[in-house]
């Protein structure tokens, strides 16, 4: 059996992965949403099951094999209820063929204004949970196995009251770098995504408090869909790196030669 990993999946990007990967996998048996929140995932397996079955009945082709949904609803920052999910991998000893780290959070504003918790739960989740879910996915993954590590723009250049979150993402895009190099002698493939702003939750969580998006940066906001069929394009390349849109390509290569 092989499956499919999606961490963030009740909202944002981590949605809009789920959606598209699940009418895209023709080899995977089962996805896997994880999320904190177990009632946006129930309802998102509902609609994603009710998606695959009605393209496979226009498709005429439902008497094949369709893909499953499965939904767990788990805090990857307790290294606890982390440490038991490695277990039922271990148990299940499926075969994975893509992870999505897609899961992460930050805070806009000062650092010194910003609270233990939060810097606390920002380093938590776009590091050490990231780094500990890829850790435990990997003695599954096979050759043609894809890592999509979802970082950001903000990895390419520290970023004033922003301090945590790019730092985090800075960490995110070069372990997806070093990590890719050294898997690609075994045939899995790692992309980093870098997207610039996007529609999501994410945008009014960590801007609420402390103050509103730059008119460039509003501008320069892309819609999810495009920010993930782009990703998903650039993952099945084997590119390393994904961008979306002339600005995070302008970005990318006025300060490519600083972080090589």
């Amino acid at each position: 059996m092989n499956i499919a990993i999606i961490t963030g999946a009740s909202s944002g990007m981590g949605k809009e992965f789920a959606k598209q990967l699940a009418g895209s996998l023709s080899k995977t048996d089962e996805i896997w949403l994880l999320a904190r929140r177990r009632e946006p995932l129930e309802k998102l397996a509902l609609e994603l099951t009710r998606e695959v079955k009605e393209a496979a009945e226009e498709a005429e082709t439902h008497h094949e094999k369709r893909i499953k949904v499965r939904t767990i609803s788990i805090d990857i920052t307790d290294e606890k209820k982390l440490s038991r999910f490695a277990e039922v991998l271990m148990i299940r000893n499926a075969g994975i063929s893509v992870l999505v780290n897609c899961a992460g959070t930050g805070i806009y504003g000062e650092f010194e204004k910003q609270s233990r918790d939060e810097i606390t739960e920002t380093v938590r989740l776009n590091v050490l949970a990231l780094t500990q879910m890829t850790k435990f996915c990997l003695p599954y993954m096979k050759k043609g196995s894809k890592i999509i590590q979802v970082a950001s723009g903000s990895a390419f250049l520290p970023q004033k009251d922003f301090t945590v979150y790019a730092a985090s993402k800075a960490y995110v895009y070069s372990f997806g770098r070093a990590l890719g190099k050294e898997l690609k002698k075994q045939g899995i493939s790692v992309t980093v995504v870098c997207p610039g702003p996007v529609e999501t939750p994410f945008l009014s969580h960590a801007y609420g408090r402390y103050g509103e998006m730059s008119f460039f940066k509003k501008m320069a906001t892309a819609k999810p869909d495009r920010v993930v069929r782009k990703a998903l394009k650039d993952c099945k390349r084997g590119k390393e790196v994904s961008l979306y849109g002339l600005s995070m390509n302008i970005l990318y290569g006025l300060t490519r030669g600083l972080i090589r």
